[in-house]
């Protein structure tokens, strides 16, 4: 009896399924329901001691070998999860109406981001911060006005390539990238010329880097409702860091509305003070959007442009022939600009297969949690379930994909397919009404710097190329990329 109890399909979390699927089953004649498929796992802990460096691809193994690709339960210990790792149930929980909201890690909660776009509760708060983004923060017309910025902070990194080029005879890439992408999204935020002292970025720059690591450690209050389990003190961390960051960016905040200046300015923080009244925000939830910003604006562009630098080294035809097209798009002396990038679909192409390869958030970090008991894909899923799709299993599968592990940048030239939500082929940035706000953005800026850095430089090895992972919060490198470069 004893194994009965815990050795059933999913795992622990899933121990009392299938008196409540009889039940419901009951009580739902005209759904067609099927049975419940995922591996038993461990006791007490289900899947748990899998979810390393490398979940994505021992959930996809696990889907493939369990013939669960659909649709697998697994228990995080006590949370149940389903788990897809197909087009087609993907777009069932991205896009369903019963997952309008995403389950919060304890430390996240802290650290504010249930007050900001990601993770508040679907409702009126929600949809008042997605009107404000979609018609004010991430509008085309405030992206275009960013552009200066941009190529204010490429001028910068292609300026410090060539000097440690010159001064060290290899290249650091994931430095140069993180220094840039915080440098853009601080800018972004609070403005140029200025607006933040050297003190003020260097310290947003740690806070940004010790949310990660807190928000990247294992808790296991996240997984068992016991409130006495936080064994490496994450919440007691977070609780200071929050007191930082409330401080910090409410001190700029005041500022800001103290001298008035932020009429006609295009940063987000002007954004956000020149609202009408009835729009306006309270100082504690601006604090908390514009600390999300920072947070989730940081790393993704680093991380995927590194990705696309070790692409482009391991390429290099793939490198030729986009800098062909670069330069038959603008003569040598000119500078690549925001409007240039719909006249280069190679470079694009480039793009969308390294997001194809290398999605950053490959288990759509984005997971979603069930509002109300549901079906997905005919299978009964109670309330109160953690739903995820894993997008590298689907970017990685042979029977949507042809030669899926071949870098061919072609094949988006052959079909263009959409990377914005509306083709779960190809998902990057999740998709339905939780669908990144930011993703024009950074879009745009990965387009840029990428078309500029190969404009200036060749890239080459400084050493072998590892394309090993480490998954994060985001996915990484495991072995940040060393170059040696040329200039053109």
């Amino acid at each position: 009896m004893s194994l009965n109890y815990w050795l059933v399909p999913g795992g622990f979390a899933w121990r009392n399924y299938h008196y409540y699927y009889n039940n419901n089953n009951t009580n739902h004649h005209e759904k067609q329901t099927t049975k419940l498929i995922g591996p038993k796992g461990w006791p007490i802990l289900g899947t748990l001691p899998h979810m390393g460096s490398l979940a994505h691809t021992k959930l996809a193994n696990m889907a493939t070998s369990l013939n669960a690709k659909r649709l697998m339960a697994l228990s995080l210990g006590a949370t149940p999860v389903i788990i897809s790792s197909h087009p087609e149930s993907a777009k069932e929980i991205l896009c369903g109406p019963c997952f309008s909201d995403r389950p919060i890690k304890e430390s996240a909660k802290i650290l504010m981001f249930e007050r900001a776009i990601g993770f508040a509760p679907s409702g009126t708060y929600w949809r008042h911060l997605r009107r404000i983004a979609s018609s004010h923060m991430f509008s085309p017309r405030r992206i275009q006005g960013l552009e200066s910025l941009r190529q204010n902070v490429a001028d910068n990194m292609l300026m410090r390539v060539f000097k440690e080029m010159e001064e060290k005879g290899v290249v650091e890439v994931r430095g140069i990238l993180q220094e840039g992408s915080l440098s853009n999204i601080l800018e972004s935020v609070f403005g140029t010329n200025g607006c933040l002292s050297e003190y003020q970025s260097g310290e947003l720059g740690n806070m940004v880097k010790e949310g990660y690591e807190l928000i990247s450690k294992l808790n296991l209050e996240d997984y068992f409702p016991l409130k006495f389990m936080d064994f490496h003190g994450v919440k007691r961390r977070c609780h200071k860091l929050a007191a930082r960051v409330t401080n910090l960016v409410g001190q700029i905040v005041e500022e800001r509305k103290r001298n008035g200046d932020f009429v006609g300015k295009n940063d987000f923080l002007s954004t956000l003070l020149s609202l009408p009244k009835e729009e306006r925000l309270g100082d504690s939830d601006m604090v908390a959007v514009l600390w999300e910003m920072i947070f989730r604006g940081t790393d993704t562009v680093a991380i995927l442009l590194e990705w696309i630098m070790a692409r482009m080294v391991l390429h290099q035809e793939i490198q030729m022939k986009a800098c062909q097209e670069i330069e038959t798009c603008i003569d040598q002396n000119g500078h690549l600009q925001d409007s240039d990038i719909p006249n280069l679909p190679y470079l694009q192409a480039i793009v969308k297969e390294v997001l194809r390869l290398h999605p950053p958030g490959p288990l759509l970090s984005w997971a979603r949690l069930a509002n109300q008991d549901t079906h997905v894909d005919k299978v009964l899923v109670p309330v109160g379930t953690t739903a995820m799709v894993n997008m590298w299993a689907i970017s990685h599968d042979s029977t949507i994909w042809e030669d899926p592990w071949a870098f061919k940048p072609e094949r988006f030239m052959k079909e263009d397919v959409s990377i914005m939500g509306s083709d779960l082929r190809l998902a990057p940035f999740g998709a339905g009404r939780r669908v990144c706000p930011g993703r024009m953005l950074g879009l745009t800026t990965v387009h840029l710097w990428l078309g500029r850095f190969l404009h200036h430089f060749t890239w080459l090895p400084a050493q072998r190329v590892s394309l090993s992972e480490c998954l994060k919060l985001s996915l990484e490198m495991k072995t940040p990329l060393r170059c040696v470069v040329v200039g053109r």
